[in-house]
């Protein structure tokens, strides 16, 4: 349809696709560069969601590095980072036992990190973007890539507004708009839609190893005062996950006697009969957890896919006529569990890279290997890569099991500190680990209680999800048959279970199961598009503005 479909566009010199801290930390960066060498720059910044946060959910204790070189006078402008970690500790958890570790191992070192919402933050980054003149357009989705004859990205376009499911223009309907720009930035958070599309036209993975991914869970909760202790941080391993399943959780202390308790579960996980959401009901009713939330409120839920493959895993970073920044192209500390530090960084290093860039070919289109050499240096030479180089065999280690995998951290954080001449390579990908569900055992969960355990639709619910009824599904099968003959007969229909918002089901049509997908209740966590056996899912952008509102999240 759209080929035959008229669109305006707009003329920038940059484009930001996607509002997050990444996206926003380049905009400003941008333009601090260009108010520092008199020259005026145009910069706009597209978001999905349907106000800049609303899509954002992070653990989140964030590391004010990053910030501290984009905005040194943050606290005198008032950013939103007010509660600062007090105390840190680690816990091991068995079946009915919790462990302290008596250290605490310099990945959970929390001093001078604050317990924040970044749905907040991004919306104070946003505040600062535009008071530099930034542009910034919430509720417009970037759904297509637009090319030069030579290849090179021109751009890109939004989403069509007011497209029937019949996949044909309703009385609403609105042409998107086409952003054209000299460099175009791609910061969409990990698994982004297009950034996927630019990493394989540009075969920016070619030399490096296969993603993974993480799924992360979290809930916010109002407790009894007297089990409050705001500042605490509090990250555990073990129990409900067996010794071969990645994952661990959070607790973190807020101020106002709430506390945001997340779960992570790597999706390299091996058994299709596994549910992450129903994990981490069950790590609730441990008996280190269940007493702090009894008498307590739930208030706030959601979900989201994160990069977990480091160092070895990051694509090139540049392509003809733009850059991959933030969790797009996976700067994700693994074992400090922070992404948005070093988000904002590499967002400020491509900014510095495509500012240089413009300012030599100012009226003309840029010559793209100019990019792509000064980023990968300006990363090369950074604290980013450093630091990401010290923790690189932190996630492969686990291929090991748990034991061996927290042994071999242990030597890394306290003896080789990333200075080992090997680099241990991932074991798979993720919608590859899965095995066949006969050669797996089921796992019998609890019913939800509603009183600290819940089912998926009421926890969506509190994700605040609104999508237009009327449009084409955005989870898109390439075959609709897989999704019976692989999927269901092979692996016992894994996508009803790891779906955190109860997209898939499995139904029964004339006595034939049918697997029906419910995307109203989508919260755009990208899972289904990374851990489906054969890829035969793709997350595409549904109208913009739809999805959760995670506000405070």
């Amino acid at each position: 349809m759209d080929s035959i479909i008229e669109r305006d566009s707009m003329q920038y010199d940059v484009v930001i696709v996607g509002a997050g801290v990444a996206g926003l930390s380049a905009a400003i960066r941008l333009k601090q560069l260009a108010a520092a060498h008199n020259r005026e720059i145009s910069v706009c910044v597209l978001e999905k969601g349907s106000e800049v946060g609303a899509h954002i959910l992070a653990g989140a204790v964030f590391d004010p590095i990053a910030l501290n070189e984009l905005i040194p006078n943050w606290r005198e402008l008032g950013a939103p980072l007010t509660r600062s970690v007090t105390s840190d500790e680690v816990w091991f958890l068995t079946t009915e036992k919790k462990w302290k570790m008596p250290l605490t191992p310099p990945s959970f070192q929390n001093e001078g990190n604050y317990i924040i919402s970044l749905g907040v933050l991004c919306r104070w980054l946003a505040e600062q973007a535009e008071g530099l003149g930034v542009e910034i357009y919430a509720g417009f989705a970037a759904a297509e890539i637009l090319y030069h004859a030579d290849g090179s990205v021109k751009g890109v376009a939004t989403g069509n507004m007011g497209v029937g499911k019949d996949g044909q223009p309703t009385a609403h309907f609105q042409a998107g708009m086409e952003l054209h720009a000299q460099q175009t930035l791609f910061a969409e958070g990990a698994r982004g839609s297009l950034s996927k599309q630019i990493i394989q036209q540009f075969a920016l993975d070619r030399d490096s190893q296969p993603q993974t991914y993480g799924l992360g869970i979290k809930e916010i909760w109002e407790i009894p005062a007297e089990h409050a202790q705001a500042g605490l941080a509090i990250h555990a391993i073990g129990y409900p996950l067996d010794m071969n399943t990645y994952g661990g959780a959070f607790v973190y202390h807020l101020d106002n006697n709430q506390v945001a308790l997340g779960f992570v579960v790597g999706l390299d996980y091996q058994n299709p009969y596994l549910s992450p959401f129903e994990e981490f009901q069950r790590f609730k009713l441990h008996p280190a957890i269940r007493p702090m939330l009894e008498n307590g409120r739930r208030i706030a839920y959601g979900a989201r896919a994160l990069v977990e493959g480091g160092l070895q895993s990051l694509p090139k970073l540049s392509f003809a006529g733009g850059v991959l920044i933030g969790d797009c192209a996976g700067f994700l500390n693994v074992p400090r569990i922070k992404g948005s530090h070093t988000a904002m960084k590499s967002a400020m290093l491509a900014a510095e890279a495509v500012f240089a860039v413009l300012a030599q070919h100012d009226g003309e289109l840029p010559e793209q290997n100019s990019t792509a050499s000064s980023y990968q240096m300006r990363f090369e030479n950074s604290w980013l890569y450093q630091e990401l180089h010290e923790v690189r065999n932190v996630r492969p280690a686990f291929k090991w099991g748990l034991l061996p995998a927290m042994a071999y951290t242990a030597l890394e954080q306290y003896v080789l500190k990333g200075r080992g001449f090997w680099t241990f390579k991932h074991h798979c990908t993720d919608s590859g680990s899965l095995k066949k569900a006969a050669e797996c055992r089921p796992i019998e969960y609890p019913k939800p209680d509603g009183k600290i355990t819940f089912d998926r639709l009421s926890s969506v619910f509190l994700a605040n999800v609104s999508h237009e009824e009327n449009q084409p599904v955005h989870l898109q099968l390439h075959n609709p048959r897989l999704a019976i003959d692989v999927n269901f007969t092979e692996y016992a229909s894994p996508e009803t279970r790891y779906c955190p918002a109860g997209v898939y089901e499995i139904v029964q049509e004339n006595g034939e199961p049918r697997l029906q997908i419910n995307a109203a209740n989508c919260v755009h966590c990208k899972t289904c598009d990374i851990k489906d056996p054969t890829g035969n899912i793709t997350w595409v952008c549904p109208e913009g503005g739809g999805g959760a509102n995670y506000a405070e999240m």
